[in-house]
């Protein structure tokens, strides 16, 4: 049997399935933001009353854990050691108030220019180590050709620190301004997020839980929860990823199409082109920092059925804030939900308080309870309809990659939508109209994103880059390094590269074929030196592409 839990902005859910992708049981209880491994816990206790612990198979969880704390601030200060040479001033992409420019570069080819100055990274160290610093960042401009510059600032930094995020490890993309802050964000979550998961897996091991665990990343794939420990920053936004991937195990889909998650706090959406996820190809963006993290393209806006109303200058707001659940759930203040239930469209929880609610509500302003409804629920439908067009025109107006392609001159105009979360049928039917489209909603609604979490597959990709003239291959994020000859070929290189990403899965404990590696990218360019030294720049791009599992 199958596990999934995802933990959402209200709710955790879990649900538990069997081969046949049949649910056996699901669960729902109180997402508390303050402590989300007690939601989790308290999920898994829910279905573990009906399914044995030994029967489960493999447990995959979705957290926002790593969201949570950066958007909320609750990170670590990370010191930010960087090496970048001429050409580019890295004060430009500051992270952090620990952040050192030193001396030293490596050029395009993994050449080494100028070595690090070993006295100004001992005394930067040093300077880390006295303000109590105790997990950095290591980015090299060119480390992706070269990570020797990193290593010596990791090395050096260990002395004193805990743990060090090197930017060749992350990715083998040439962004240095990405890279930059996609090590500063890893580290500034790492401790949090080990804690997590440390106590994830000793809770899962004392319910009888011995089947292996695996955390969903921000591309609609899963990594093995080991992994994820020296990526955390990989597990930001895995929350949408459930949600899309869970449409993907319960439809066939083949056209364009709009995924809407609409849960209590938030409403995330997605987009589907030829029946593919989009997805932010080049890396999602923390803040106002781009990363080189690989994700699914969403957008959440602050509408759900717990979204708080107001009033302000005679028109009514919805959200974006939650003030606990809607007033039928046993909350203080009247919601969205509240709203729904007065006007008929809905019937959640204890209808008559709603009513009230509304009443009481709407007299403080000297407005028709009618009206105060009506109103909320327009301008809830009209937020969610004008975020949908916002985001399929920022899609239109870039190349559009989705997780098997990139869609030449593609331009999406989506006919269908498919909604899911706990209000999902009674949205359904205003969507309809709002939008004029096609509206679909699974009978399993309310627990499709655990569902999309529990057969959401083992993802994972690599680089491989090889100079011939050097006669060196280099895998960055592998760490891998091999001697090849002057006749090194691009086919040899995917054939290399296809080999090195199954054995590392299998090191991972994950079954895989040289026929699950997609290549997405290869070239090879003659290149010649200053000296006339002739050789070949070769690069390879291959994935295990995001998918169900069964």
């Amino acid at each position: 049997m199958y596990l999934g839990i995802d933990v959402g902005g209200t709710h955790t859910d879990a649900v538990v399935l069997d081969a046949e992708k049949n649910i056996i049981t699901s669960a729902k209880v109180p997402t508390l933001h303050h402590d989300l491994l007690a939601s989790v816990t308290g999920a898994l206790e829910a279905v573990l009353q009906h399914v044995p612990a030994a029967d489960i198979k493999r447990l995959n969880l979705s957290t926002t854990l790593s969201t949570n704390a950066i958007v909320e601030g609750k990170t670590e200060d990370v010191g930010v050691l960087v090496s970048a040479g001429p050409g580019i001033d890295a004060e430009n992409f500051r992270q952090g108030g620990f952040y050192y420019t030193l001396s030293g570069s490596i050029d395009h080819r993994g050449k080494e220019i100028a070595a690090i100055d070993p006295s100004e990274l001992a005394a930067v160290a040093q300077n880390c180590c006295d303000s109590g610093i105790k997990v950095y960042a290591a980015v090299g401009k060119f480390s992706t050709r070269n990570p020797e510059h990193e290593q010596r600032i990791a090395d050096e930094v260990l002395g004193c620190g805990d743990f060090v995020s090197m930017g060749h490890r992350l990715s083998g993309q040439l962004s240095f301004p990405r890279r930059v802050a996609t090590a500063y964000y890893n580290s500034a979550v790492w401790r949090l997020y080990n804690r997590f998961a440390d106590a994830i897996e000793r809770s899962a091991r004392e319910k009888g839980i011995t089947a292996p665990v695996h955390i969903l990343k921000a591309d609609g794939g899963t990594m093995p929860l080991s992994v994820s420990r020296q990526v955390p920053v990989e597990s930001i936004l895995s929350g949408p990823a459930a949600s899309v991937m869970g449409i993907v195990a319960l439809y066939d889909i083949r056209e364009d199409a709009i995924i809407l998650d609409i849960g209590g706090t938030t409403t995330d959406i997605a987009i589907f082109a030829s029946g593919s996820p989009v997805i932010e190809n080049d890396g999602i963006a923390v803040g106002s920092y781009p990363t080189l993290v690989r994700a699914l393209r969403t957008l959440s806006i602050g509408i759900g059925g717990d979204s708080r109303l107001r009033v302000a200058a005679g028109a009514v707001r919805v959200g974006p804030d939650r003030s606990g659940p809607a007033v039928a759930n046993g909350g203080k203040q009247p919601a969205l939900m509240d709203a729904m239930n007065y006007l008929g469209v809905a019937q959640a929880g204890d209808v008559e308080a709603s009513k009230a609610a509304i009443g009481q509500l709407a007299s403080l302003w000297d407005m028709y309870p009618d009206k105060l409804a009506q109103d909320a629920l327009d301008t809830a439908l009209a937020a969610i309809a004008s975020a949908v067009q916002r985001l399929l025109d920022e899609v239109n107006s870039q190349p559009v990659y989705t997780i098997i392609e990139l869609l030449e001159g593609a331009v999406l105009n989506p006919g269908r939508v498919f909604v899911m979360g706990g209000p999902a049928a009674a949205f359904a039917p205003l969507l309809r109209t709002v939008m004029n489209k096609r509206v679909d909603v699974p009978q399993e609604h309310a627990v499709a994103n655990a569902i999309g979490a529990a057969l959401t597959r083992t993802t994972a990709e690599l680089e491989l880059f090889a100079d011939t003239e050097k006669g060196r291959m280099f895998v960055p994020t592998l760490g891998l390094r091999r001697d090849v000859s002057s006749r090194y070929t691009l086919n040899e290189a995917i054939a290399d590269a296809r080999k090195f990403l199954v054995e590392h899965l299998e090191f991972l404990g994950v079954t895989a074929c040289e026929a699950d590696v997609d290549v997405i990218e290869s070239g090879s360019f003659n290149m010649v030196d200053d000296y006339g030294g002739r050789g070949r720049n070769i690069r390879v791009k291959c994935q295990v592409r995001p998918g169900i599992s069964m």
